[in-house]
């Protein structure tokens, strides 16, 4: 017997293609498994055509007029804005989620959607997204966290220090992190 899962529009993440340079295939086949609405800004539209893969909207200046693919959307934003461009329009389409594959966390530019839609940045082997104060997982032991926020009042649980934002965890389990912040990134290995 097969199970049938029916994926409405807009359940699943969003997937921004900030900077694909150096991000493992894999892993970007495993982001794309469920058909999410894929965002690519204008410097990554030739290598994402020529890996054949579906884009959905493009954001790039007024001026252009590169079209690979038909059916694709286009947002306008000059270059500075690419990121807060895709992230309004998500909002606005009513998305409660997006994964952005980044070729650096730039936190403080996101704080400001953290309220609005859920926030993954993948980099390389790495994984960043918001926790609040008591979040605890599940991890083997020896992985590495690293809190990229600056953490008022911090404590964690299950977790050894081994620099001055890096942990390990102690041991096959839960971790946990207490703080006086209303939410802090942090990051994993993916």
């Amino acid at each position: 017997m097969s199970s049938h899962h029916i994926i409405r529009e807009k359940q699943e993440p969003a997937l921004i293609i900030a900077d694909i340079q150096g991000f493992d295939l894999e892993n970007l086949g495993q982001l794309l498994e469920w058909s999410p609405t894929v965002i690519v800004f204008k410097n990554d539209v030739e290598k994402i055509h020529s890996l054949g893969l579906k884009m959905d909207i493009i954001v790039a200046e007024k001026d252009n007029s590169a079209v690979f693919q038909e059916h694709t959307k286009h947002i306008e934003a000059s270059e500075e804005s690419f990121l807060d461009a895709s992230l309004l329009f998500l909002i606005q389409e009513g998305y409660s989620a997006v994964n952005i594959i980044t070729g650096h966390f730039d936190i403080d530019a996101l704080s400001k959607y953290i309220e609005k839609i859920d926030i993954v940045l993948l980099k390389n082997s790495e994984r960043a997204f918001v926790v609040r104060s008591g979040f605890s997982k599940w991890k083997s032991a020896g992985e590495t966290i690293t809190v990229l926020s600056k953490a008022a009042d911090f404590q964690s649980a299950g977790l050894k220090q081994i620099s001055e934002n890096s942990y390990l965890t102690e041991k096959d389990g839960f971790y946990k992190l207490t703080f006086s912040n209303k939410f802090i990134f942090i990051s994993e290995n993916l």
